[in-house]
């Protein structure tokens, strides 16, 4: 809470006479030092880079009268009291203008000290509570705030578990989907997306797999090749995984549900579940294809061996325009030093969507 001993009062006036008796008036009555200006655009200057509680402004001055220094005052600043002290009493036209500009209250010279001290007590009591309704109003922001990203991050673990519940049909994914949605987020990083569409990416990405819990284990943990038969029950998982999550409220779950279901097709449009082709393809499901492939090819697995990575970085750029977005596989293989570091990280560290910001 403000009190009167951390309030900060500045006063404008061209007649320095006029300005030490305000200082000393406050000064006695209120026991505030006034900082004083002996033009308008002094004071400008000043309430540029300072904030103040009270600003008391003289209405006659040369280069700039107090109401125009008023209306440029509340150009920035709308609700610092502001006090016009004229000699001019018999002027209604004037007051008037005045308020409209901007003005709180209204002062005549000569000054009535009892009448100075009354004016300003109600100004510091008025702006205490302005200070205060702020401070709570901050307090309140400050707390919904954290309210919200507590919620969002029971999400991002919920999101965590339900990717994860993939690895338990299919052992040899084991940091798969985190490696998969660290090189998602950093292409769309190099694509241009913004923060939000970053962790979009980052939290929706190990959802692309979840449909393979609706495949057989028998087909999905052989060690060998499928047969056509096989390999036709497992081009079904993206439309499992779609279906499974395709109705949900949450913008990481749909996206995860259109990452789902598009992250097998290929720029060529052959492809599947349904052969789209070039842009067709969400951008979500073209990143996605890209990470997913890279980070197969350079893990070992049960069948194979992991390629080595200036060969995996060799089939990106041979299927450009084919498998893959031209575009984004020159994003990708372009930031091979943060790939690596991905790549490196993953197996002891593996990275949080902050690591990328």
């Amino acid at each position: 809470m403000h009190n009167t001993t951390n309030m900060t009062i500045i006063s404008i006036d061209d007649n320095t006479v006029n300005l030490l008796l305000i200082e000393a008036l406050t000064k006695e009555m209120v026991g505030i030092e006034v900082k004083s200006f002996t033009s308008a655009k002094e004071g400008l200057g000043y309430l540029a880079y300072n904030s103040v509680d009270i600003i008391l402004t003289d209405y006659m001055m040369p280069e700039m009268h107090g109401i125009d220094f008023i209306k440029t005052l509340r150009r920035t600043n709308t609700d610092v009291p502001v006090v016009m002290i004229t000699a001019v009493t018999d002027d209604k036209q004037l007051k008037i203008d005045a308020l409209e500009a901007g003005a709180t209250e209204f002062l005549n010279k000569p000054l009535n000290p009892a009448e100075f001290k009354a004016r300003l007590t109600n100004l510091m009591n008025l702006r205490r509570a302005q200070l205060l309704l702020k401070d709570k109003a901050l307090l309140l922001e400050d707390e919904v705030r954290k309210a919200v990203r507590m919620v969002e991050m029971r999400e991002f673990e919920a999101l965590l578990v339900l990717g994860k519940a993939a690895e338990y049909k299919d052992p040899d994914t084991s940091t798969h989907i985190n490696r998969v949605a660290s090189y998602s987020t950093l292409i769309m990083r190099e694509y241009g997306a913004n923060k939000h569409e970053q962790e979009l990416m980052f939290y929706s990405a190990p959802l692309h797999d979840i449909g393979k819990i609706g495949i057989p284990d028998v087909i999905l943990s052989k060690p060998g090749l499928y047969t056509p038969e096989e390999f036709d029950v497992m081009k079904r998982h993206p439309i499992i995984g779609y279906e499974m999550i395709k109705d949900a409220d949450s913008p990481y779950l749909l996206q995860g549900a259109e990452i789902a279901l598009t992250h097998h097709e290929k720029y060529n449009g052959k492809g599947y579940p349904y052969g789209l082709k070039g842009t067709d393809i969400p951008l979500t499901g073209r990143v996605l294809a890209i990470a997913d492939v890279f980070d197969a090819l350079t893990s070992a697995r049960p069948y194979k061996e992991a390629w080595p990575i200036d060969k995996a970085v060799g089939l990106l750029k041979n299927e450009r325009g084919e498998h893959f977005d031209p575009k984004l596989v020159d994003l990708f293989t372009g930031s091979m030093d943060k790939v690596l570091d991905i790549y490196a990280r993953q197996k002891e560290n593996p990275l949080k969507f902050s690591d990328f910001n």
